[in-house]
């Protein structure tokens, strides 16, 4: 049982009265009060007053009298009972005096986690701001709970709607600029003025739509919006602010990690059909690689893109590579940085996701003979540049020397958002079968499993933490693994007909036996 009291209070006020027995009044004359609290005639009543609790702890380390209280509670039993869970805590270690805010708490829990990659900090710090704070901000950490944090996600839920409302309008606006422009193309000179003009407002239409948020905050983004909240109060927990990990029985959308697809000839069909993708995560045959490949052989991001086909580094590992880390002697490559970009689209340098990123791959004989004649395209493109830097200073800055293999004509490296951006371009200019700029690593993956490369090799090649990671990503991809997977029981069984050279040839013998025994079942099931 607690050591404390129970009391009933209100907050009825009387006049002040001095020794004399006048009223005491405040510098504008008018006369203070003071509240009854306990001593109130009316709190006898049942519906007067509410309950509170003090609680007597240890004092504290520097000897302070420690003895919280708290009030506002309908009944005697509530306070009591109230007052006990307090007393339990804090016999448990619970820091029950705390008064640091949900907002103090991440804050500082942030600044601590000096462990954190740059892009792992601007994420967090991009979730404590734009959503933790506004929604659980206010809360001390003692008050804190489970439906605080599920009301956060329902919010998310219900902004996901408007944002679905603005991708009907954006696509509505869009399909009613399209149908102004015909009609301003398709009108005979002199056009009317006011056919141009509806063709305007249709554009100051569609231009206001984009401007509202359209993209979904998916199961995947909502799963990292929980897990980054539960590490937080996984600490909270550890310091003795709350007494469980509320997070832990938030309830959020089931996230499944996609499975990669391939381009079969009949998922394209579909696609051209409906402009559908089978999975947000696609793959192409070697036959489509090798149309991407064989179009795109004068683009200027052509030996990039061939690099991530048969080596598979990430977008911002073959930004950030630099040419102090390919050996061209050797035909190696180390990855040792990428390149990413925070909320600000800023770009800046990282090193791999985890030790096993950090890696050095081999290098074809293609891709080597690609960086090698790059490297003197490069050298060919800086001398033209400062070429026009010294004819016209003004519009042309200095080269820059970042040192990095693929760069922009003034020597700048790309940014990682802008080859996603440029790729995806491309493949609506050429209408190929639509994959992630990513994609291009489950490419690589998939060549070298046709090739014959054991799954542990894949996994050093891709930079995979785990084996486990790379054979339950690719053991299934490509179509001619399945049909092998598919044959081999029926291989086992031995069968009257399996003198058959092909498979067509076997099943044909079957097929006019199942034909005539099913003509025959048939005409007694008449008769």
């Amino acid at each position: 049982m607690f050591s404390g009291s129970i009391y009933k209070r209100c907050k009825c006020t009387e006049p002040r009265i001095d020794e004399a027995g006048e009223p005491v009044l405040d510098p504008k004359g008018n006369p203070k009060t003071r509240e009854l609290g306990t001593n109130c005639p009316d709190l006898k009543k049942r519906d007067h007053g509410s309950w509170y609790y003090y609680v007597n702890l240890p004092d504290g380390p520097r000897g302070e009298r420690r003895r919280p209280r708290k009030g506002g509670f309908l009944t005697r039993a509530a306070a009591q009972q109230a007052a006990q869970e307090l007393w339990s805590e804090a016999n448990h270690g619970i820091r029950v005096e705390s008064r640091e805010t949900v907002e103090q708490f991440l804050r500082r829990w942030l600044n601590n986690r000096v462990d954190l990659k740059r892009k792992t900090r601007c994420d967090y710090a991009d979730f404590i701001e734009r959503l933790y704070i506004p929604a659980l901000g206010h809360l001390t950490m003692r008050e804190l709970r489970t439906r605080h944090i599920q009301a956060m996600f329902e919010d998310i839920w219900a902004y996901n709607r408007v944002k679905e409302a603005n991708r009907v309008d954006a696509e509505q606006a869009l399909a009613a600029c399209e149908a102004a422009r015909q009609a301003w193309r398709q009108t005979p000179r002199p056009r009317p003025p006011e056919v141009r003009q509806r063709w305007d407002n249709a554009k100051a239409v569609l231009k206001e739509a984009r401007t509202k948020p359209r993209q979904d905050t998916g199961p995947g983004t909502q799963k990292r919006i929980l897990d980054a909240l539960s590490s937080a109060l996984k600490a909270a927990a550890m310091e003795k602010l709350i007494t469980e990990n509320w997070a832990d029985e938030v309830v959020i959308p089931k996230y499944e990690k996609p499975q990669a697809l391939v381009w079969t000839e009949e998922r394209i069909a579909r696609w051209r059909q409906t402009g559908e993708k089978p999975s947000s995560v696609m793959v192409w045959t070697p036959e489509l690689t090798g149309q991407f490949l064989d179009a795109t052989v004068g683009h200027r991001m052509y030996v990039m893109w061939h690099l991530q086909v048969f080596r598979g580094p990430r977008r911002g590992e073959a930004a950030g590579l630099a040419w102090t880390e390919v050996d061209l002697s050797r035909g190696t490559a180390n990855i040792v940085q990428q390149l990413v970009s925070d909320t600000s689209h800023k770009p800046f340098e990282e090193t791999p996701k985890s030790r096993s990123g950090r890696r050095t791959i081999a290098l074809d004989s293609a891709t080597h003979a690609l960086l090698t004649t790059w490297r003197d395209v490069q050298k060919a493109k800086r001398a033209e540049w400062e070429a026009k830097h010294k004819a016209n200073p003004e519009k042309y800055g200095p080269y820059i020397d970042s040192g990095y293999v693929f760069t922009q004509d003034n020597g700048t490296p790309w940014h990682p958002d802008n080859v996603s951006k440029v790729f995806d371009r491309l493949l609506k200019r050429l209408d190929m079968p639509p994959i992630r700029l990513h994609d291009l690593r489950h490419c690589a993956a998939s060549l070298s499993l046709a090739a014959g490369l054991s799954m542990k090799a894949i996994q050093t090649l891709l930079g995979h933490a785990t084996f486990t990671l790379t054979a339950d990503t690719y053991t299934s991809l490509m179509p001619q693994f399945e049909k092998e997977a598919a044959d081999a029981p029926v291989a086992l069984v031995p069968r009257a007909h399996h003198q058959s050279t092909t498979a067509t040839q076997d099943v044909r013998p079957q097929m006019t036996l199942i034909s005539s025994e099913s003509s025959a079942i048939d005409g007694k099931t008449a008769a």
